[in-house]
């Protein structure tokens, strides 16, 4: 089993990348609400699906460590 120091580091990391997947996310709605035009919106609406995938996956992974740290 890990310890507990890797664990931590493990954690912080975790939270670090949800944290920037969700400031990526903030950062592409407020991008689509300047109305930059149609083309713009469409590549924006793609890539606030992506960065909603990659909270998702951050948020996923940062359950998953939480879990083998409280066992």
């Amino acid at each position: 089993m890990p310890t507990v120091d890797v664990l931590n580091l493990e954690l912080a990391k975790a939270r670090q990348r949800v944290k920037r997947a969700e400031t990526a996310l903030n950062r592409a709605k407020e991008m689509l609400d300047e109305d930059c035009g149609v083309g713009i919106n469409l590549a924006l609406c793609g890539r606030i699906r992506s960065e909603q995938r990659r909270v998702a996956e951050a948020r996923k992974r940062l359950m998953k460590i939480a879990l083998v740290a409280s066992a």
